[in-house]
């Protein structure tokens, strides 16, 4: 969801008229789902070709995963900044506003580069097939990365790896963070199918770091690798992360052999094997030859949402009620989310509240057997086509033994929740990337 515009001036009218054409004439796959799906290199690599290939231009470090790959991809671009290196970041999706995707040193593309690429694009004389919102919006990353002559850029993959547009890249180094069940129609039913998926970023002789399997997931990324003779580096198995400790500070108190104690600033259970899995980076990219400092990694580990600009990862919103967002939305993410929520509201004695949507494509009944049955539920729905109607939800949360309301926005859901909370309440919002979205827009306001 993008901030409405607070300004008339000229950029900003021009910067939304530029995004409603993209929004338009390019659905994104976050806002309407399948329709809006194209796998498959072959546009990439026409789009590509036609801006003269500016993935070539700079050094690339390939992310994927089910979860995580978002804060991997952070972690590993802040430690290169720290280093001194121009880094740039593409991820995706954004929360508020569309430039969140495409970073140079933690900030944003300019508005009026967006436009400038819109109106190239819209003037050349493409006669390929038409490309979808990802592709284009890869694009302009690529373009601005080259223009900005990074010496780095952290690419995280949007969907699956072996047919998702990123993977015209050939990187130095690539990463997946682990795999678990989401876009099943899109990637397999099966935990093996999309472990394939997920691997075919794996290229030939290009290392890559897998930063959590386990039995068949495990012998699919050893077999690709061994196929592509890739050297490849197991993080779970051979862990540089000795303890992670929470911290008062709201990430972890963190050891490891090589560095002794650090901080890591990103909360959450789930962070521990994603921290790991950015210490086995970090030394492979020290192994090609690259110089990192081991303060360079403290400082890319503890001031990462400073340095890259992250948001929505088990993000404390306000002290008083407790108030945390996070963007987990699927069964994995969930699975560290909300035991540590319990743990929470234990200690501080109060009632969780949970102020919760999904997406209309989601295995809700699956998920919401996640959730606790002992909180007070705040059900409500994201401003985006994609998103499951709040009372389908809220019907289906009654019969599932949940109590709590339905409301139309998660303006309404959030103005609701402040109402009814006291001091030593524990307040949660998430469910869906989108969710989020639509708070921190609101909240911004």
């Amino acid at each position: 969801m993008d901030l409405k515009q607070q300004s008339s001036s000229p950029l900003e009218k021009k910067y939304k008229s530029t995004l409603d054409f993209l929004f338009a004439q390019l659905p994104m796959f976050s806002r309407v789902g399948a329709a809006a799906y194209k796998p498959g290199l072959e546009r990439s690599i026409e789009l590509d070709n036609y801006f003269d290939n500016p993935h070539r231009k700079f050094n690339s470090i390939h992310i994927a995963g089910t979860n995580g790959k978002g804060s991997v991809s952070h972690m590993t671009a802040a430690t290169l900044q720290a280093a001194g290196y121009k880094v740039g970041l593409y991820t995706s999706p954004h929360l508020v506003d569309f430039r969140e995707r495409i970073r140079v040193n933690g900030i944003m593309i300019p508005q009026e580069e967006v436009i400038n690429f819109v109106d190239r694009w819209r003037e050349c004389n493409y006669t390929g097939d038409k490309p979808s919102f990802f592709e284009l919006t890869m694009m302009m990353a690529f373009d601005w990365f080259a223009r900005s002559e990074v010496d780095f850029a952290v690419i995280e993959v949007g969907m699956g790896g072996r047919l998702d547009s990123t993977n015209i890249i050939t990187p130095i180094l690539c990463a997946i963070t682990n795999i678990s069940f989401d876009h099943m129609q899109f990637l397999g039913d099966n935990l093996s199918q999309i472990a394939s998926e997920k691997a075919g970023i794996i290229k030939s002789g290009i290392p890559v770091i897998i930063g959590e399997a386990e039995n068949e997931i495990e012998n699919v990324f050893i077999a690709k690798a061994q196929e592509t003779n890739a050297p490849i580096t197991l993080a779970y198995a051979n862990p540089l992360l000795q303890s992670a400790i929470e911290s008062k500070e709201w990430g972890f108190n963190c050891k490891s052999e090589k560095m002794g104690d650090f901080f890591a600033q990103l909360g959450g259970e789930y962070q521990k094997m994603n921290i790991n899995t950015v210490l086995h980076i970090i030394n492979k990219l020290r192994e090609l030859g690259i110089k990192i400092d081991s303060n360079s990694l403290r400082c890319g580990l503890s001031e990462v949402e400073n340095l890259t600009g992250l948001k929505g990862r088990w993000m404390k919103i306000a002290n008083s009620p407790l108030t945390i967002c996070d963007t987990g939305h699927n069964e994995a993410g969930l699975k560290y989310n909300l035991p540590r929520l319990q743990k929470i509201r234990e200690r501080t004695g109060g009632i969780l509240r949970i102020l919760m949507g999904f997406v209309a494509d989601k295995d809700v009944i699956h998920i919401l057997n996640l959730f606790p049955k002992d909180a007070i539920y705040y059900i409500t729905q994201a401003a985006i086509p994609r998103a499951m109607k709040s009372l389908d939800l809220f019907n289906l949360c009654l019969e599932n033994g949940f109590e709590g309301n339905c409301y139309n926005s998660v303006a309404d859901a959030y103005k609701a929740i402040i109402k009814d909370s006291q001091q030593n309440d524990v307040i949660y919002i998430g469910g869906s990337t989108f969710i989020v979205a639509d708070f921190l827009a609101f909240d911004s306001l």
